[in-house]
């Protein structure tokens, strides 16, 4: 296959580049690359996220409004509860793949 055809050219990964380094920067803080671990697995309510991060509900509310802006992740309200889950495709991806970099790849052979 032509290396120039399937490759994006220099001035498409220019034009996205902005995008790109805004998403790295979302993921760049430890707090909210956790968060975006844990949702991975599925939806979590804020205090589930509390407990997983042991964190206070001001510090993890002040992480998720930022990948809310981000448009990282989607929020719904369940009575007094309001649950948090990825929203962007590409975040699946990237944990899938930070995982095989860093974590443990057992895990992301089923």
């Amino acid at each position: 296959m032509d290396k120039a055809v399937t490759s994006p050219s220099l001035a498409e990964l220019v034009a996205e580049a902005e995008t790109a380094a805004n998403f790295l920067k979302a993921l760049g803080h430890d707090g909210r690359l956790t968060i975006l671990c844990h949702l991975h697995g599925g939806p979590k309510s804020v205090t589930e996220l509390e407990n997983l991060l042991s964190a206070r509900q001001a510090v993890v509310s002040q992480q998720l409004a930022r990948l809310r802006l981000e448009g990282l992740v989607s929020a719904r309200r369940e009575g007094q509860a309001i649950f948090y889950s990825l929203l962007d495709p590409k975040v699946a991806e990237m944990i899938q793949l930070l995982c095989r970099l860093f974590g443990h790849p057992a895990q992301d052979r089923d």
